[in-house]
């Protein structure tokens, strides 16, 4: 074994991840490319792409269909230098891996296949699945222990090696029997990648070039081959809606137990949908039927009450949010704050302390420290052509059902009465009233009742 400063770790050598995302997809009955397709509000390929970042990959080929410009477009918001390479006819995975030859023609010291739909592969699965090829081997191929084997190609062993891997439709009887199955991703050292994967034939059942050829073909060549094998759970493929949704609720399952694992406390995890780039400090409290879109931090000791909705968001410790609260992306609620029921948040910052309680809307707006907003309150920020800012100082208090008209200032320890529409800036410590004058008409109600009885009587 090598030690993680030797000159043939996994860490010191050159890495080429190709990236499979020609699929069409068609199961998915979608005017979008499967691979285009979201779990945890990121696409299959941008996780795959991550994934392959995060272990180490010098350099990223994208294999994609004609016209596929949408999936290179994704690929390259997350590695703006991955190279994209189109497998212009659809003849197997191994004719699929030899559209990128140009890349492959560089040699680097390591070469990954991963697929674009098998959006669960850990980065941790592929620093394993590397290591063999610092020890020696010339291929590296994943594997499973199946529940169900019908359908996958099978692993043929001795020992620790792989023999071959036979498609399900070109096996035995004997060898349908085997459960160790084949994920499909595979390592290949970069000096034997090309001369592999040219030897590749199509002399099977179905007229394809198999990646999985390259297997036989290496052990053939005197090569050392290898296996690595996970939970059959993280190579789970995405071929339509069913397998779509079956990848978004183990993706849930292993995001909660991360944030559960940083010591926040979900009171009923399976109620909550994290977004991949969900950040949860310690100490976080996080009850039922929350959804955390894009872009959400939340930090120690913070409250998240049920069913709110945060997106683009960032909670202070020590604050809470709802119920039945909504923050798009923008709202950065301080520390100690307080966000109450039924009160929506866009592109507003509340200062320490401060309190919204309820009912109100906060658009645009600037909202000082211990400042206290009534229920009903809302900022009127955009009048059918530009958005304009609402700024509210220090202490300040903003009584029940009020309007304020941006953009306008509301001074620090200003009252605003309640029921009032300001148009004009409140001065520090001043009390701003824009409401009609209440009239009292005594008696008025019940001679209106004594006039419609007798309008209803004629």
């Amino acid at each position: 074994m090598t030690s993680p400063d030797s000159p043939t770790s996994v860490s010191a050598r050159s890495c080429l991840a190709i990236v499979l995302a020609a699929g069409e997809g068609t199961r998915m009955k979608s005017d979008r490319p499967k691979v285009l397709h979201e779990v945890a509000n990121r696409s299959m390929v941008g996780h795959v792409v991550a994934t392959v970042m995060a272990v180490g990959a010098t350099e990223v080929a994208v294999v994609v269909g004609p016209g596929r410009d949408d999936v290179a477009r994704e690929a390259r918001t997350i590695m703006p230098e991955a190279e994209v390479f189109v497998q212009r006819e659809r003849l197997g995975t191994g004719h699929a891996v030899l559209s990128a030859r140009a890349a492959l023609e560089k040699k680097p010291d390591d070469v990954i296949v991963v697929y674009a739909d098998t959006p669960l592969v850990s980065a941790e699965t592929l620093v394993a699945l590397r290591r063999p090829l610092a020890e020696g081997a010339a291929v590296v191929a994943l594997g499973f222990e199946a529940r169900d084997p019908t359908g996958y190609g099978r692993f043929i062993m001795a020992g620790d090696q792989i023999l071959d891997i036979r498609e399900h439709k070109d096996a035995s009887e004997a060898e349908r029997a085997i459960t160790l199955c084949n994920g499909g991703l595979m390592a290949i050292r970069g000096d034997v990648a090309l001369d592999l994967l040219d030897r590749v034939g199509n002399q099977n059942a179905k007229g394809e070039y198999y990646l999985t050829d390259i297997v036989a073909i290496a052990r053939l060549q005197g090569h050392r081959t290898a296996a690595v094998t996970v939970a059959e759970e993280e190579v789970h493929g995405v071929n339509d809606r069913a397998q779509l949704a079956a990848a978004e609720r183990m993706m849930q399952e292993r995001l909660r137990h991360a944030a559960m694992a940083g010591g926040a406390t979900l009171i009923a995890p399976e109620t909550v949908f994290f977004s991949h780039d969900t950040k949860i400090g310690r100490d976080v409290v996080i009850e039922p039927n929350v959804v955390f879109g894009l872009g959400v931090v939340i930090e120690d000791h913070a409250v998240i009450h049920s069913f709110s909705h945060l997106e683009g968001a960032r909670i202070a410790a020590g604050a809470a949010v709802g119920p039945f609260a909504r923050l798009r992306p923008g709202a950065v609620v301080g520390p100690k704050a307080k966000v109450g029921n039924f009160v929506e948040i866009k592109n507003s910052q509340l200062g320490a302390g401060a309190k919204v309680g309820h009912l109100t809307y906060l658009g645009d707006a600037t909202v000082g420290p211990e400042v206290n907003i009534g229920a009903g309150t809302i900022t009127c920020n955009y009048d059918g052509f530009g958005k304009y800012r609402t700024e509210i100082g220090e202490g300040a208090f903003v009584g029940s059902n009020s309007s304020l008209v941006a953009p306008v200032s509301i001074g620090k320890g200003a009252y605003v009465g309640s029921g009032s529409v300001v148009t004009d800036d409140v001065p520090q410590d001043a009390l701003a009233l824009g409401r009609g004058r209440q009239v009292i008409k005594e008696q008025w109600a019940t001679a209106f009742r004594q006039k419609s009885l007798e309008k209803k009587h004629k």
